[in-house]
């Protein structure tokens, strides 16, 4: 099944959950203050972005917890009412094709949620660290890289304080220059997740 095909699935899922239950004060659970504990796991498969002729066809999956802080609460007119999310997330990355291989190392991640659906919060992200990996392909052949995603997704509030999610990454990991080769590995990745929010 390839990532679009999960990716429809996830959107499904996620729009089926949401329910016409009480009100929900998005405001109050994106208080300034506010711990995010989040559990994901992930699907990526590697797409050709700039057009070589030869693919190692890398497949992976991921498993990972984010610890985070909403610093500022929530702000913003409109649409664009909303409230950043900061963590960190230990990630292990375990790669299917065209060998078993890993990755594991430590991701800065930042969301931007947006609150004015109610208990549907899309949201936008971006993360980035550095890792430990045997992974040896034609793109990339070093015991350390980088992976960074940016993404988009939306979380559905199953309560006011919990929350489940599906979305989208672009994923790069390269080892920036550090050995050759350094091709580099270009990924669409679905994602899903749960969340929990704290005071």
């Amino acid at each position: 099944m390839s990532v679009h095909s999960w990716l429809v699935g996830a959107v499904i899922v996620v729009v089926w959950t949401v329910s016409p239950a009480a009100a929900f004060d998005a405001n109050a659970t994106f208080a300034k203050g506010t711990y995010v504990i989040s559990g994901e796991g992930s699907y990526g498969e590697q797409f050709n972005r700039e057009g070589f002729k030869d693919l190692s066809d890398v497949r992976f999956w991921n498993v990972g917890v984010r610890a985070s802080i909403l610093p500022f609460g929530a702000a913003g007119p409109g649409v664009l009412h909303g409230a950043f999310e900061v963590g960190l997330e230990p990630l292990y990355q375990r790669y299917l094709d065209p060998r078993p291989a890993f990755w594991a190392g430590l991701i800065a991640v930042v969301r931007y949620h947006f609150l004015s659906l109610g208990r549907v919060v899309p949201y936008v992200e971006a993360g980035g660290g550095p890792g430990g990996t045997d992974l040896n392909v034609p793109e990339i052949n070093s015991d350390f890289s980088f992976v960074v995603w940016g993404g988009v997704g939306a979380s559905v509030f199953l309560t006011d304080t919990t929350a489940v999610y599906a979305g989208y990454r672009y994923e790069h990991n390269s080892n920036a220059g550090t050995a050759t080769p350094n091709r580099g590995v270009d990924s669409h990745v679905v994602v899903f997740g749960v969340s929990y929010y704290v005071r």
